[in-house]
């Protein structure tokens, strides 16, 4: 059965209040109050950690069979070198993650296992 433009409709509007709301409540409840100075320093490593986390995903696991790949991605590794590198030397995540695309893109062309 095909939706309708009211289905659509509702469709959007709840996929906003899904959006909406988890962004909201923790605005509103914590506004008022002061936030403890250790949940500010541990929120700072939550950025890296969930970069990292997506990285190694993909540099070490195949997506499609959700199996462990090991060192068949010599290109991705070796790019995964150069980006800890360029991101530990600048402290740059925006530079890291180009010269990360660059360093597979070009990689990719050159080695192969």
């Amino acid at each position: 059965m095909a939706m309708s433009s009211m289905d659509h409709f509702i469709l959007i509007i709840l996929s906003m209040a899904v959006a909406f709301i988890p962004r909201y409540i923790p605005l509103r409840i914590f506004a008022t109050r002061q936030i403890p100075e250790w949940f500010n320093e541990w929120m700072k490593y939550v950025p890296v950690s969930l970069f990292t986390a997506l990285v190694v995903k993909d540099v070490f696991m195949n997506s499609a069979k959700f199996t462990f790949v090991g060192f068949h991605n010599v290109a991705k590794i070796l790019a995964s070198l150069i980006v800890i590198a360029v991101a530990y030397r600048t402290r740059s995540m925006g530079l890291s993650v180009v010269l990360g695309l660059i360093a597979v893109a070009l990689l990719s062309l050159v080695v192969t296992v």
